[in-house]
């Protein structure tokens, strides 16, 4: 490594250039390199001397500067002589760079360039670091104070002597805490709260007297929406201080502890406010669709909203909905507006459609999630519920000055969870339907006058063409029934038409006496103007354009078109990129497709008069058949061996072919809106079954977090249907999914009861699917529930469905899970048999993806045989293949029971560290029991550290929790608060 560098300036007019390849180290053991070898500098003393000289960085040390820092007042007679051998044998092991170390003055140097040594690297980072964070780029500042702290490896001057060392080494340690602060700082500026209370929590610990640490723990905590737990630091570090001090906190402490009572938006983070850099702009967003630019007329309600939306002087809170049907030019005015007033909203501007008009609403819960993260919040802090994303929602807006834009809403209860609430924020909804919000601005929007429908008609067409043909242009808009929307689609036919007249177009309109009526009668009127369009196109256009319409989700890739029209792919594409061509239909990017939600009305009644029942049936079958034979890849690919394939389907088409695992996982979440959309859709007559199948091919979506409501009111609709159509495969199999959906999210009564529907009515019919999965499943919930005997019970009877089936894969699992019923039990030889036989298997099969959970279930069984550092092992290994699939629930709980094992080995920072890492991964999937459930370790973690005001708080919230649930833990969270009046809490091996 060439040291490079600005010179230092030294008695000798200069730094001398150190050669290629050398440089020191002092931020650890005191070391020198050569072209990355590491030189033999001698004794611990001739390293206190290299030290010295080093950390003088440049200046020269006097002979009795330099005895004093290796001896102290206790120097050998032979001090300087002592001295000097060290310098000499310094410069051997220098060999061609011994001129390095130079004499002067009775004394030494080195002469050396900054960036030879590691702490000159540091301290020039931290300086760049300071500059950047001067500028407003908070993440480049991050990145170089993070860069800094990367060159420690262990503790400064480690096993270094002498007086001068100790007093060095205590300085560059409290340097390197305060690098940490400065970084974690950032880390909250720059919006990553939840990722830093486990940092802090563990440095706390270690340092329990630093007030900052103290402070930003509890600034992190309160931007994660856990105020209690901060309020709960700020009554433990008073308590601290004041046995070991006797001292109050510091005036800062104080302070905060007074903001988050009163909820100080200016708590929330600096970046998400004014001052936020180009670097910073996730937390400003720009979401606008792009506006209109032949935007005509309405300029009264323009300007009437805007004028409620954004006043010229003072804060604002205000709300506008503008009603009125299909096509009226809701969008378009809303848009406009929005962008008018963008600059009265500085902290950006917030955008969805929420489908209102189509079978499958946006859900609330979905875009507040899409919405937190849009305003810098990580995916990992995103809770669940619609209340708790609501509260954070709010919270986040708090100090901002955000326009929402809520398009195409269905009523007002899918909107009031998306209102901001607080001041600075506004609010422009659009609705079909007459929204009744308190203090809103509600205005019906009816169809343009024939002033305005002329001169928008006129900007598209051209003016000239409209002049010469004014009586024309005047018909066409009048059979347009003034609706924007359709006047917009008659003049761009027109203008890519230079050919037609408007007399053309006019007599076209006037010679369809249906289209004048449906003109005239609501929504209809909306259809006769995709009317225009529709009859220009071809045939197969044609026919593309209603098979397409038939589709539920919101967009379609190309391959699933594929599909759904029977066509190769490219004769596929070209056919939609036509329709695209047409403003029939809308690209939202590179391979998908979607329609504007009244042309979709219009394609499917398009589609239910031009095509027979037979062709539709046809292509929603080709569509289902797709996503479950892709699904169906999927799932062998990260499940190899498992028979269940072999029972699903068939499909009679093929689906895609993944290249890795990767791939597979990442395709099945790109399309699950899409794959839930067609199973819903496919819960009738003969694809009921194979609809079912594809809820089972995909069951990983239920475990996702961000689709798991979606997975969850498909299963149950399914449910239903199959038990209406009086399918007992179908049925047996849905009620399979839906009691693994409901036990991933802690609804453990739920999936008993739909477990043991499942068994019997699925194995009334040999069905091996529920005969295995659903009592694997009653198993798994019976473990919870802590009822051993019913877990052995039916984990026996999977254990022999499995094998009676060839699936040995799901005998692993099986395997795994009595493996754990055993070690309850207290039968640990057994259990660790289980465990071992389960893991041979998965490695038999060469099911990587499945074999974390072998190894996680062993780790389990480990933990109960009192083998603590065995089950971190296993736990460890777990951990990587969990992260690796980014099966992120099962991360989480990794990390729970890794904070399990490092509490009944007496180490609760370690175990703090983990449950927090756990409560970020489960805050999105898991439901509410393991989040109690970690809670649970959490406080007893906390409780061991002295932080029992916080230690209160987490177990206060599981009892809530488990109290709800009537859940068995409520007990052992209830001893646990009760110790908190004794002086100690002692650690709980039940917990492992």
């Amino acid at each position: 490594m060439a040291s490079g560098g600005r010179p230092r300036d030294g008695a000798d007019g200069g730094a001398r250039e150190v050669r290629p390849g050398l440089r020191f180290g002092v931020l650890g053991p005191v070391r020198v390199w050569r072209e990355g070898a590491l030189l033999d500098v001698g004794s611990p003393q001739r390293r206190a001397l290299l030290a010295a000289l080093l950390l003088r960085q440049g200046r020269t040390a006097t002979a009795p500067e330099l005895i004093a820092d290796l001896w102290g007042t206790e120097s050998p007679d032979a001090a300087v002589a002592a001295l000097r051998n060290h310098a000499s044998r310094l410069r051997k092991a220098f060999e061609a760079d011994a001129d390095l170390l130079v004499s002067e003055s009775g004394g030494y140097a080195m002469r050396i360039t900054a960036d030879a040594l590691d702490l000159g690297r540091a301290q020039e980072l931290r300086t760049l670091a300071d500059r950047a964070s001067a500028a407003g780029d908070h993440h480049g500042a991050k990145d170089l104070i993070q860069r800094a702290l990367d060159l420690w490896d262990g503790e400064s001057l480690a096993g270094v002597p002498g007086p001068y060392a100790e007093s060095q080494r205590n300085r560059l340690e409290e340097w390197r805490v305060g690098l940490l602060e400065s970084r974690l700082e950032l880390d909250l500026t720059t919006g990553h709260p939840a990722d830093c209370i486990a940092e802090l929590t563990a440095l706390t610990v270690e340092h329990p007297l630093r007030e900052r640490l103290r402070e930003l723990l509890m600034l992190a905590l309160y931007r994660c929406g856990r105020q209690a737990e901060a309020l709960a630091v700020y009554a433990d570090t008073r308590r601290l201080l004041a046995d070991e001090l006797g001292v109050d906190p510091r005036a800062e402490l104080s302070a905060l502890q007074q903001r988050i009572l009163r909820a100080d938006p200016a708590l929330n983070p600096p970046a998400a406010r004014h001052g936020a850099t180009q670097r910073d702009a996730v937390v400003r967003p720009a979401q606008l669709p792009a506006a209109v630019a032949d935007f005509t007329g309405r300029a009264r309600l323009a300007a009437e909203l805007l004028s409620h939306l954004a006043p010229a002087e003072g804060p604002t809170m205000a709300v506008a909905a503008v009603s009125g049907i299909g096509g009226v030019g809701k969008t378009t005015l809303a848009v406009h507006v929005a962008h008018a007033a963008r600059h009265h909203f500085p902290d950006g501007q917030l955008y969805v459609d929420l489908q209102g008009a189509g079978p499958g609403p946006a859900e609330p819960e979905v875009v507040l999630g899409a919405f937190l993260r849009a305003l810098g919040v990580p995916g990992a802090a995103v809770p669940d519920g619609v209340e708790e994303r609501a509260a954070l929602y709010r919270s986040t807006l708090a100090g901002r000055r955000v326009l929402a834009l809520l398009d195409n809403a269905r009523d007002a209860a899918q909107v009031r969870p998306l209102l901001p609430g607080t001041e600075g924020c506004s609010a422009l909804i659009t609705s079909r339907s007459h929204l009744t919000l308190d203090g809103a601005l509600l205005l019906d929007l009816t169809v343009t006058s024939p002033a305005e429908s002329l001169a928008l008609f006129a900007r598209i067409v051209g003016p000239e063409r409209v002049a010469s043909e004014q009586q024309a242009a005047n018909a066409v808009v009048t059979a347009c029934g003034h609706l924007p929307l359709a006047i917009r689609i008659a003049a761009s036919r027109l203008a890519t038409r230079p050919q037609w007249t408007i007399a053309v177009l006019a007599a076209k309109l006037a010679n369809k006496r249906r289209r004048l009526d449906e003109l005239r009668v609501g929504d209809l009127a909306v259809g006769a103007s995709f009317e225009l369009g529709y009859t220009q196109l071809t045939p197969a256009q044609a026919r593309a354009f209603c098979l397409l319409g038939l589709v539920d989700a919101p967009d379609v890739s190309l391959a699933a078109a594929t599909a759904l029209l029977d066509l190769p792919a490219s004769a596929t594409e070209a056919l939609i990129e036509s329709l695209v061509d047409t403003s029939l239909l809308e690209t939202t990017s590179p391979g998908r497709y979607r329609f504007h939600d009244l042309v979709r009305l219009y394609a499917r009644a398009s589609a239910e008069k031009d095509q027979s029942p037979a062709d539709r049936a046809a292509a929603l079958a080709r569509l289902l058949d797709f996503y479950l034979a892709s699904a169906i890849a999927v799932y062998a690919l990260t499940r190899p061996g498992d028979r269940v394939v072999d029972h699903l389907g068939p499909a009679t088409r093929p689906g895609l072919v993944f290249p890795d695992t990767d791939a597979a996982v990442d395709w099945l979440n790109v399309e699950s809106t899409a794959l839930l959309a067609s199973a819903r859709q496919s819960a009738v007559g003969d694809t009921l079954r194979r609809a079912v199948d594809l809820m089972q091919a995909s069951r990983d979506l239920a475990e996702s977090g961000a689709h798991s409501p979606s997975y969850l009111q498909v299963a149950l609709h399914l449910a239903r249907a199959a038990e209406q159509a009086k399918d007992p495969i179908a049925e047996g199999r849905a009620r399979t999914v839906l009691a693994y959906t409901h036990s991933l999210a802690g609804r453990f009564d739920q999936a008993a009861e739909e477990a043991e529907r499942a068994m019997r009515i699925g194995c009334a019919e040999n069905d091996p699917v529920p005969c295995g999965q659903a009592a694997n499943e009653r198993g798994i919930v019976a473990i919870y529930q802590r009822q051993w005997s019913v877990a052995e019970s039916h984990l026996t009877r999977a254990l022999e469905a499995f094998r009676a089936d060839g699936n040995r894969p799901g005998e692993a699992s099986a395997l795994s899970n009595l493996s754990h019923v055993h070690a309850s039990l207290n039968q640990v030889h057994r259990a660790l048999e289980l465990a071992e036989r389960a893991i041979s298997i998965y490695h038999e099969q060469g099911n990587s993806f499945r074999l974390a959970n072998g190894l996680y279930a062993y780790g389990r069984v480990l933990a109960k045989a009192q083998r603590p550092e065995h089950a971190l092992q296993r736990f460890t290994e777990a951990l990587a293949m969990f992260r690796d699939s980014r099966q992120g629930l099962w991360v989480g709980m990794t990390l729970y029971r890794m904070a399990e094992v490092h509490l009944v080995t007496a180490r609760p920072t370690m175990a703090a560290t983990h449950a927090e890492q756990a409560l970020v991964h489960l805050r999105n999937t898991g439901g509410a029991w393991r989040r109690a459930t970690v809670l649970t370790a959490l406080g007893q973690a906390l409780a061991d550290l002295g932080e029992t005001g916080r230690a209160r708080v987490c177990w206060g919230e599981a009892l809530a929790v488990h109290e709800q649930l009537n859940a068995p833990e409520r007990h052992e969270v209830r001893r646990l608060l009760a110790k908190l009046s004794y002086p100690t809490v002692p650690h709980s091996a039940s917990l492992a």
